[in-house]
């Protein structure tokens, strides 16, 4: 795998110190999830049903909250529009630990909706700092460090639960979330450049047609479609594009494989006996994705992010076939190769589709469409498993990501055909003058 594009990433001035941050921010963000389910387990005794609705409520707040925490930082500036985020993280968690549950429930949703964009800011500064060329290879090394956070995040969250109280994890969540969003006011990474630049090429590919199927799935260098990017509408907002509806749907598709394919783990684990193993196939796929996010970024042409999708889905469904935990091992790999390149490739497309003066509140809607993806893979596949087999939540999940993905597919080639008829009208006219 050539390491140049990540050392010439690492080289942008400021690029190592964001990503150390992000790396260290996102460790309580993977955290909070397991911390309030210890809480509600057995600092206020309620069952997993609750505990679930708690977390939940988190993840309806994240999903809301995320473009508007976006669009702030595109309108306010980074500094101005994290201060009411640190404010509130800072409140919330501080007091969460003497909350009864209601009042715990309508606390975790309002830190969701107002909490600290992390995943936002680190994008979006990302695409600021380092050249178009290299975006791709920035994005790749983000959600590297997204499954670095994952690893370690969980596994620290239940050591503090457990070692001290589930009081104490809930302060610690909080005061090292607090702690990353001042870190991130003193570092304070850019999120616009200093002279507008075009986001966005017409590729070969767009003007002259697709020579053949692999060529129509290959996208341009440092570009994640061949949309040119639109304005901004008259109030400053998103232009939702065919093209970035398309791009949202592949995002919340892939997080709806992903979801799905952790419970079924779990499941078809506990089904088999060989529950004690989930730590090893979970960490066996996490490894899988960060090593295929790495050689992702290293390409030096783009995948269409639906073309990912595809291949994602149509790894995932039969993953559940796989006959105990040893096989379980070896079949979540070639799936989970492509766990990180479908997230970086969405976040390229968007980046590429947007104008940078919007790209905060697009990479919100990013983050809304995978909160989104989560949300509904999980109980997509526990429905299916409860009714059929483990089996069937990979297959339901992978059938999903295939559906969306083939969606996706032909968007991408129905707006390839309405660019050249025009095209091909105009050349004709020219001919025959």
């Amino acid at each position: 795998m050539p390491l140049a594009p990540y050392r010439q990433v690492l080289s942008v001035p400021g690029v190592p110190a964001v990503t150390l941050l992000g790396i260290l921010a996102r460790i309580p963000h993977t955290a909070v999830a397991v911390v309030l389910t210890v809480h509600v387990t057995q600092g206020l005794h309620r069952g997993y049903g609750a505990a679930g609705l708690l977390v939940a409520a988190l993840t309806v707040g994240m999903a809301v909250g995320s473009p508007w925490r976006g669009r702030a930082v595109d309108r306010l500036g980074l500094r101005r529009a994290l201060l009411p985020s640190v404010l509130v993280e800072a409140a919330v968690w501080g007091l969460a630990p003497w909350l009864s549950y209601g009042w715990l429930v309508v606390a975790v949703a309002f830190a969701g909706a107002l909490g600290l964009p992390i995943f936002t800011v680190m994008r979006l500064a990302l695409s600021v700092m380092v050249p178009a060329a290299l975006r791709r290879t920035a994005f790749a090394l983000d959600s590297v460090s997204v499954e670095v956070s994952f690893m370690v995040g969980p596994a620290l969250g239940i050591l503090a639960a457990t070692s001290a109280s589930s009081s104490t994890a809930l302060l610690v969540v909080g005061g090292t979330t607090v702690l990353a969003g001042i870190a991130l006011m003193v570092i304070d990474p850019p999120t616009r450049t200093p002279l507008p630049a075009p986001v966005v090429e017409r590729s070969e590919a767009a003007t002259s047609g697709c020579s053949s199927q692999t060529a129509c799935l290959v996208a341009p260098v440092g570009v994640g479609e061949d949309v040119p990017a639109r304005d901004p509408g008259p109030h400053g907002r998103v232009p939702l594009t065919p093209a970035l509806l398309s791009v949202l749907a592949v995002t919340a598709g892939a997080t709806v494989v992903l979801a799905g394919t952790d419970v079924s783990i779990v499941a078809t684990l506990r089904e088999t006996g060989n529950l004690g193993s989930t730590g090893v196939v979970m960490a066996v796929w996490a490894f899988a994705s960060l090593l295929g996010g790495l050689v992702y970024g290293a390409l030096r042409r783009g995948v269409l992010p639906a073309a990912l999708l595809l291949s994602l889905g149509l790894l995932t469904a039969p993953v559940g076939l796989a006959p105990g935990s040893l096989w379980l091992c070896l079949a979540v790999v070639p799936a989970g190769l492509l766990c990180a390149p479908v997230v970086t490739a969405t976040a390229e497309a968007i980046a590429n589709l947007v104008p940078e003066q919007v790209r905060g509140e697009a990479m919100g809607w990013h983050g809304s469409a995978l909160t989104a993806g989560t949300a509904l893979g999980a109980p997509l596949a526990g429905a299916a498993i409860d009714r059929v087999a483990p089996w069937a939540g990979f297959a339901v999940v992978g059938g999903v990501g295939v559906l969306v993905a083939l969606v996706g597919l032909a968007a991408v080639g129905v707006r390839r055909a309405r660019r050249l008829v025009p095209e091909a009208a105009a050349t004709d006219g020219s001919v025959t003058a």
